[in-house]
């Protein structure tokens, strides 16, 4: 039985392929990539010679059927997208159901994504994150995507091309305010890599031309909506600890009192034990 391995590729630098990955695309069958011409040039570099097909959003469904036999047959396959980790706003989920449907497995081999690179550095909370891919191409349905994400507290992570950028932020700046924290990462990774810092509106006035190179566009989650009960039933806790009272004891009396969540307000007084000038 063949094992179908999804293999992370340089998403610009070259020394960002994993050894692993090297050792894996030179011992497989198979190399399905998206641009077999793209994927000649990385597997020229490596002075790996390997035998390549193309599995793209346009062949992927029927070529599914083909790479399945040659899995029967006890080849190996490595599928690698142009750049970066395969599945990721790239061909290969309708592969990877097939595979999997088959009795096959599937080994990933992790490496670059442009996502993980720019949440790195943006400096935006990483604790809680949503990838979105790419945002609708016409404006009406646009709007209606960010309206989803309008309220959530998660950063919001998508890919965008330099074209339609302007676009985009004068959306987001529409629908999201224009105090939304935004950071736009272009050429990750590449010798012209750059992060633009800033709130939404300066962004429509810094953007107003498409810049060159690939795209990653980051917008800060919504501020956390005002819990006025929460931080009543806090003041009470905080009080009552003051007064020598253990903070479990304390949360769980004015939790039953005030009918708020034990947890909520345990997590929101070890918090502000830790900040006292902040409220979670």
């Amino acid at each position: 039985m063949g094992t179908l391995y999804l293999v992370a590729t340089p998403i610009g630098n070259l020394e960002d392929i994993s050894l692993r990955a090297l050792r894996i695309l030179r011992q497989v069958d198979w190399v399905a990539a998206e641009d077999t011409r793209h994927s000649a040039r990385l597997l020229r570099h490596f002075d790996i010679e390997q035998r390549t097909l193309s599995l793209h959003e346009h062949n992927e469904r029927d070529r599914a059927g083909h790479l399945c036999k040659l899995l029967d047959q006890g080849q190996d396959i490595a599928l690698i997208s142009d750049a970066g980790t395969p599945l990721l706003s790239d061909p290969g989920y309708v592969l990877v159901q097939a595979v999997l449907e088959a009795g096959h497995e599937v080994i990933p081999i992790p490496g670059a994504s442009a996502l993980l690179a720019a949440l790195m550095a943006a400096g935006l909370p990483t604790d809680r994150f949503v990838f979105a891919g790419f945002p609708p191409r016409k404006q009406q349905a646009r709007r209606a995507f960010l309206q989803e994400y309008r309220d959530r507290m998660e950063t919001l992570v998508l890919y965008e091309s330099p074209r339609r950028l302007p676009a985009l932020l004068a959306d987001v700046q529409t629908i999201m305010g224009v105090d939304r924290p935004v950071v736009v990462a272009r050429e990750l990774t590449k010798r012209f890599e750059s992060f633009w810092r800033g709130p939404a509106a300066a962004a429509v006035r810094h953007f107003t031309q498409p810049p060159p190179g690939e795209i990653v566009v980051l917008i800060g989650g919504a501020a956390q909506p005002p819990r006025p009960e929460l931080d009543a039933a806090l003041e009470v806790v905080t009080a009552l600890q003051a007064g020598g009272m253990p903070l479990s004891q304390a949360v769980r009396m004015v939790a039953s009192l005030a009918k708020v969540s034990r947890r909520a307000l345990y997590d929101a007084a070890l918090q502000h034990q830790n900040h006292p000038d902040t409220r979670s």
